[in-house]
Parts: C-alpha cells; sequence; structure tokens
C-alpha cells in the first residue's frame, strides 16, 4: 500500500510498534509532549536523556507525568548523544531522536567514525510532508545534514529518498531535481548536475526511480505549469521528491512548505546503522511525534 497521508503512517507505524527511542534532550516541553502521546498510542516507549532537574520542571508545568519512564542524567547534550549512539550498539534501544540538542551536538556522536553509527553510506535528512489539497506526500532532501553537496553526494542524497519513498509504498518515485530554470546552463553549477543525475539515472547509476532535471520548482509540482512550458516525461508536474541544490535552499524550502502552506512534516535521517529522528526542535508536539513515526515505520 502506499501511504499518501500522516494518518496511514501513523497507522502503518503503530502495527510496527512500540520501538525503544532514546531521545537526547528531551527536557523540552514539545518533546515530552511528543513522548506523552506516543506512549498513550503504543508507538514508542522513550527513554528520556538530559538534565533530571530540568525533565522533572520541564514535566512539573506541563502536567506530564514522567514517573514511570527510564531517565538517563546527562545535562551535556554532546555526551547525551554519544549515549544514545552507545545505546543503540548496545541493542538497548532501536531509535534515536533528538529534543532540545543542537542538530550539530546530536550528529557529532552519529557521525563519530570509531563510535558513530555509520555503514559506509553518506548520511542524509529525508523530511516529509502532508500539504494541504496535494494527493500525495511530497519527500524533499537534504534539508539539514550535507551543506554544500558535491554531485557524488547528491547521487547518494538522491539514491536514500528514493529508497525511503520506497519504503512508504511508493512504487517508483518520481524525482526532480531542482533548479531555477529547466533549461541547461553551464553558468549554474547546480544546474549541471541536475542534469548529470538525470542521465546518471538513465544509465542505471541510480536506481528504483525516475529522475528528471534540471526542473524548476513550478514545473516540478504542477502539470499545468509544465505543459505551458512544453515540459514532459515522467516526472515534469508530478515528483514526489524534490532534491534541493544545498541545504540552505532546502531547509528554505521546508519552512516554506510549513509556515506559508501549511504543510505538517515529518524529518529522518536516513543511511546510519538506524534512522534517527530528526524533528526541528520548533516543531509542535503532534509534529515530533509523526517524526517518531517516521522512524519507527522505517526501522527494521
Amino acid at each position: 500500500m502506499t501511504i499518501r497521508t500522516f494518518a496511514q503512517l501513523l497507522e502503518a507505524a503503530l502495527q510496527r510498534g512500540p520501538r525503544r527511542v532514546a531521545i537526547v534532550g528531551a527536557g523540552q516541553e514539545q518533546t515530552l509532549h511528543a513522548v506523552r502521546m506516543a506512549r498513550h498510542l503504543g508507538l514508542a516507549d522513550c527513554i528520556l536523556i538530559d538534565d533530571p532537574h530540568r525533565l522533572q520542571t520541564v514535566a512539573r508545568q506541563e502536567g506530564i507525568d514522567i514517573g514511570n519512564l527510564e531517565t538517563i542524567n546527562e545535562p551535556d547534550m554532546v555526551q547525551a548523544a554519544y549515549k544514545a549512539v552507545e545505546m543503540i550498539h548496545k541493542e538497548e534501544v532501536d531509535l534515536l531522536m533528538n529534543g532540545r540538542a543542537l542538530p550539530v551536538e546530536l550528529m557529532q556522536a552519529a557521525l563519530d567514525r570509531a563510535k558513530g553509527l555509520r555503514i559506509g553510506k553518506l548520511i542524509t535528512d529525508v523530511s516529509v510532508f502532508e500539504i494541504p489539497d496535494f494527493d500525495r506526500l511530497i519527500f524533499v532532501s537534504d534539508v539539514a545534514m550535507i551543506v554544500s553537496p558535491t554531485l557524488a553526494q547528491k547521487v547518494a542524497i538522491v539514491q536514500n529518498a528514493i529508497d525511503t519513498a520506497i519504503e512508504l509504498g511508493v512504487e517508483k518515485p518520481r524525482v526532480a531535481i531542482l533548479a531555477a530554470t529547466e533549461m541547461v546552463n553551464p553558468e549554474m553549477p547546480s544546474n549541471m548536475d541536475a542534469a548529470n543525475l538525470s542521465k546518471m539515472a538513465e544509465r542505471g547509476q541510480i536506481h528504483g526511480g525516475y529522475v528528471d532535471g534540471p526542473l524548476a520548482m513550478d514545473n516540478a509540482i504542477s502539470l499545468k505549469a509544465a505543459k505551458m512550458k512544453g515540459i514532459s516525461g515522467e516526472v515534469a508536474g508530478r515528483a514526489d521528491i524534490l532534491i534541493t541544490p544545498d541545504v540552505e535552499s532546502g531547509n528554505i524550502l521546508a519552512k516554506a512548505i510549513a509556515y506559508f502552506a501549511h504543510g505538517h512534516m515529518a524529518a529522518v535521517v536516513v543511511g546510519a546503522a538506524c534512522p534517527i529522528i530528526m524533528p526541528s526542535r520548533s516543531d509542535p508536539p503532534e509534529q515530533k511525534m509523526l517524526s517518531m513515526a517516521l522512524g519507527v515505520y522505517l526501522s527494521k
């Protein structure tokens, strides 16, 4: 079944849960509300890693009972992240999640070459959006991890996004490599990368989906715009996955979808030994819980 809504994602995740989730920096009100929701639904059993005083203070202020939850005393977020990674290696938990820690603090531990969660793949972010009036989920990558990706890194970003979409039942995802214009322009490096990625997919160097680019945003998601500009193909106007040129444009696109289009987001980091649940620190509890559901669904 193709998962087209977050309601379907949550239902599917519940069938695979509960999973054990170590939360780095759990002492945050939105995170603790998400923990309570996930526990009530049977989605996840959470281990809270943070300063115990902070955890108790936030829980008391929010009226959340954490008395029956396992807590680990570690106020330093980098050390908390290393503790969570260690718990993955010991098979004490199934997943990691970020609460109030800076993403760089969590990823420092996850990317550690000696102690981290590398498995030989590029570790990238995949953000999934449910957008009003769209008949499908939209995947965007990479909005958080690779600042200025090389062409080789973009190949891995595209492949990770395709693999994630396939996991959610998209049989052959349509991938739009975004650029400012659909015309191949040698003076625009990201535009040339898009053309190269499209050709690499034709040659089987990227597999599992249709890949086309460069495509401007309108041509990627609007059949009307694509037809008006004479652009055809499997992807034009029907993209499932949007690949941005770099992390800045990706992050701006993600925030624009959330704040202008009122889209809801679930985000994970993939390519590691386990999915890393990576909601925005400012996400409301419901969205943090949806990111948890995405991580649970993708976990093995």
